[in-house]
């Protein structure tokens, strides 16, 4: 039973491998019950973007219609995990004087200089996503709030993710025409990131890798905070093209190959090891060395990391990075991209691990995003509590209090 007092969200990834729906029951206190999953493979979708309209909302439908079956409710609104190769981002930073005659930071000098640092415009076709704040400084010192303290000069900086308008009303439109309402769009990094590292991990630093099927998201940590986010339209099905081209098979032999025996580290030695293309004795089936199969899908997925470390630059630093990278997403479930991605960034790495309360039926990589959606989303959107209630639904009393 759904009490009145709760709010019916869903949150909704749609990705070149697949589309997923989480919906959602929030209630007091920002606690979250799941309550119905669909996930659905995806169509008309390429590098997270819409390329074919009428086929990206069949499959997203249909991924809704799961959910909601399953949930035994309607969708009341919508959370979009929002990625893609068109997404963007830049600082931009303010700075003003404390107006009042004894220096003390007022909440009109704070909401001043968020203002102002908010203010650069963006080129024409874009659209805002984020505006995500780093520390204030007062008087050249980091300070969590200054409202009453003590200074002359405040200033604070933005990291602004902005994204295509029209790639970005894609999904909106998409889920749209399901007649539901968007109500909140989050970066897909952020949504990573804020599922699999705890705010000690992001005080310490840390690098969150989303490495999808057409995409791959990234997002920088650094004393608690976000330094930079980015998305690159380099990820799994490349690890796919580059075997279909060096094995001389089909995309879809390379994919079954990529599955079964690919490694981000070369471990094969013996050359003359050897595995089967179909392994079914049909006509054209044959064999493959298996160390040719590791060294095209490494080479490429060292490339991949390479390109990270390139676009992150001088913001990257292994000795502000303490925690390390956290690698998620379907392609980080290759073996050996533990090790090849502390080999690049020279910081231990691990694959991330969804939170204790994320049950058994949704703690593949493949969810990280999604479920992040609710983590990320939560922590801001519901500052004002709703009733307690009794939680029941699909996944046995999902529910956690989103206080990291």
């Amino acid at each position: 039973m759904i009490s009145n007092s709760s709010r019916i969200i869903a949150a909704v990834e749609i990705g070149t491998g697949k589309i997923a729906v989480l919906i959602g029951e929030v209630a007091r206190g920002r606690s979250l019950n799941i309550i119905g999953v669909g996930v659905a493979p995806s169509r008309g979708v390429l590098k997270g973007e819409v390329v074919d309209y009428k086929a990206a909302c069949e499959a997203t439908h249909h991924a809704l219609e799961m959910a909601e079956k399953r949930a035994g409710i309607k969708i009341e609104e919508v959370w979009i995990a929002q990625t893609g190769g068109h997404l963007d981002g830049f600082y931009n930073e303010g700075s003003v004087n404390v107006k009042s005659a004894d220096n003390t930071v007022t909440a009109l000098d704070i909401a001043s200089v968020c203002d102002l640092a908010k203010q650069k415009e963006l080129p024409a076709g874009r659209s805002r996503i984020h505006e995500i704040r780093r520390p204030f400084r007062l008087d050249g010192r980091a300070v969590p709030d200054p409202e009453h303290l003590s200074g002359r000069r405040l200033e604070v900086g933005y990291w602004i993710v902005h994204g295509h308008e029209g790639k970005v009303s894609d999904n909106i439109h998409v889920v749209g025409g399901y007649h539901l309402e968007v109500r909140e769009i989050v970066l897909a990094s952020l949504a990573s990131g804020s599922l699999l590292t705890t705010l000690e991990e992001r005080t310490q630093g840390a690098l969150v890798i989303d490495i999808g099927k057409g995409v791959t998201d990234y997002v920088l940590y650094r004393d608690g905070h976000v330094l930079t986010t980015g998305t690159l339209p380099v990820a799994g099905d490349h690890v796919t093209n580059d075997l279909s081209l060096g094995l001389r098979v089909t995309t879809a032999q390379a994919e079954v190959l990529k599955m079964r025996w690919s490694r981000a580290t070369v471990q094969t030695r013996d050359k003359s090891e050897k595995v089967w293309l179909n392994g079914d004795a049909s006509f054209g089936d044959r064999q493959l060395a298996k160390v040719a199969i590791e060294t095209i899908s490494a080479a490429r997925m060292l490339e991949l990391l390479e390109v990270v470390k390139q676009k992150l630059g001088h913001a990257f630093a292994p000795e502000h990075c303490g925690a390390g990278v956290v690698l998620t997403g379907g392609s980080s479930r290759m073996p050996g991209i533990e090790e090849a991605a502390s080999r690049v960034f020279g910081v231990p790495a691990r694959r991330g691990e969804s939170p204790s309360w994320v049950k058994e039926e949704l703690a593949d990589p493949m969810f990280s995003s999604v479920l992040g959606v609710f983590q990320f989303g939560l922590r801001g959107a519901y500052e004002h509590a709703m009733p307690p209630r009794r939680k029941t639904g699909l996944l046995s009393n999902l529910t956690k209090l989103f206080s990291t």
